[in-house]
């Protein structure tokens, strides 16, 4: 990559890197808390849901199963929100290509939380039925 190709809001590396990268991220979780009902819906899914993943796995797998789950739900929620973002920020007109993109963000976060509830399902039926 050439100079002229580099961009001047990229870091170069190091140990401070980190440290930015890491605030960055805690400011997108605080923005995702106060600015998006949905996540701040599945975060208190992820609160109620977290002791009864605990109960219900027979085993570590199964609790770590339950719990990354989860944690898929919230990550694609949060992509879903940057896509939201950044079509608010080019239009908030109509527009059938922002439209698009948000919808398939929308259909990325129903079929995680249909991904989290089979398991879910298939694990408290292994609970119960077992």
């Amino acid at each position: 990559m050439t100079d002229q190709q580099h961009s001047p809001y990229k870091s170069t590396g190091g140990l401070q890197r980190v440290f930015r990268a890491w605030r960055y991220s805690l400011q997108g979780l605080g923005a995702a808390l106060k600015y998006e009902a949905a996540f701040r819906q599945e975060v208190a899914l992820v609160v109620i849901l977290v002791p009864a993943a605990v109960w219900l796995g027979r085993d570590t797998t199964e609790v770590l199963l339950l719990l990354f789950s989860m944690l898929l739900v919230l990550v694609v929620e949060l992509l879903n929100s940057a896509v939201e973002a950044l079509a608010d920020a080019l239009s908030v007109e109509t527009h059938p290509l922002l439209g698009r993109a948000k919808d398939l963000g929308s259909a990325a976060v129903m079929l995680s939380l249909l991904f989290s509830a089979g398991l879910w399902i298939h694990v408290l039926a292994g609970r119960l039925l077992g």
